[in-house]
């Protein structure tokens, strides 16, 4: 099994980071879009949190991977073993982290009629696809700006509802799929459809770091690793542990972080500020302070958790004012200094 990046060895690239971290603490923050440069690490990055997430407990031979402790969002076998009294065998799995091709024909992404099956027994079975396997986990898109418009409608639809559709060939199929989206691309190679950019909780910029010692290290630390990976892998080990513990602590005190009233005005009148469509941007930027609240150990929100996710909660949310070309997170941080001052 071929060795991932740490992440702990990152280097720079702390906003992006921070996102992961908050979308792997509380998934209803709605997903990372992580566009930049090439060569910046953006996969590495992704990939490298993906070996970083703590085990989840899944029900033995669900195919969807439910929680044998949920109540919600089971696919039909387990719910029919529930409100039939039935318990069933639990194992913990690592977290999925489902990659979609941009190739990905609708069958793979979806599922379809297990052909095999069919030829040999004369059954009609279904063969979940990606959006099965990555229930209850991630689903990374390389190169997102570039995924096809009917696969782009597929993933609304999934998104916004949790759950999978299939009807075809006779089948008729309805099972969970809750994720967080992960994407990632280059604005040079096309814009995102707006539907799909607005279901990002949050969008971070990647850009090629400027200093010259940010670069040699950068270039310094993947030779290590291309050139030992199990010695470099060990070294950062302890580190990583410690960011998975950090994670698991977060998970288990958020659902105790208070955010006063006074942090929603906050949030309120900063989204305002901005003219931001619609009321997802305060919520999510609501959301994801809370997580970076967790992160760190604080019991409250207040204006310096704000402070450090409203570019990403916010950027790509803001309407183009023709009369104005500031990039959007010029506007983001002049609107937090005309908000919070220094």
């Amino acid at each position: 099994m071929a060795l991932t990046f740490p992440f702990s060895a990152i280097v720079g690239q702390e906003e992006m980071k921070l996102a992961l971290l908050v979308a792997a603490v509380d998934a209803s923050v709605g997903g990372v879009l992580a566009f930049g440069d090439r060569g910046t690490g953006k996969s590495t990055t992704v990939r490298a949190l993906a070996a970083l997430l703590p085990k989840m407990k899944v029900v033995v031979g669900c195919r969807y991977g439910c929680d044998p402790a949920g109540e919600r969002g089971l696919c039909e076998d387990c719910k029919a073993r529930r409100d039939h009294g039935g318990t069933a065998k639990s194992a913990q799995v690592p977290v999925p982290v489902i990659d979609l091709p941009l190739g990905a024909t609708e069958d793979r992404v979806v599922g379809a009629l297990d052909l095999e099956r069919a030829l040999a027994d004369g059954v009609k079975a279904f063969e979940p696809g990606l959006l099965a396997r990555a229930n209850r986990g991630f689903l990374y898109i390389d190169e997102v700006n570039l995924l096809e418009d009917h696969l782009v409608d597929l993933l609304l639809d999934v998104a916004a509802s949790g759950e999978n559709v299939v009807e075809r060939e006779g089948l008729s199929v309805r099972h969970p799929a809750r994720f967080v989206l992960i994407g990632s691309g280059n604005p040079e190679e096309g814009e995102l459809r707006p539907q799909l950019l607005d279901r990002f909780g949050l969008s971070v910029e990647v850009r090629t770091p400027e200093d010259l010692p940010t670069r040699i290290e950068v270039v310094r630390r993947r030779d290590a690793f291309e050139r030992d990976p199990e010695g470099f892998t060990a070294h950062w080990k302890k580190e990583d542990e410690r960011i998975r513990r950090r994670i698991v602590a977060a998970r288990n005190r958020i659902a105790d972080v208070q955010v006063p009233d006074a942090t929603l005005e906050r949030a309120a009148k900063l989204c305002m500020a901005l003219g931001t469509d619609g009321l997802r941007g305060e919520l999510t930027l609501v959301r994801a302070a809370r997580a970076v609240a967790a992160l760190e150990g604080d019991k409250v929100v207040g204006d310096v958790h704000l402070r450090r996710v409203a570019p990403a909660a916010l950027r790509h949310r803001l309407r183009r004012n023709p009369l104005d070309e500031t990039v959007a997170t010029t506007r983001v941080e002049r609107a937090l200094q005309e908000q919070f001052g220094a």
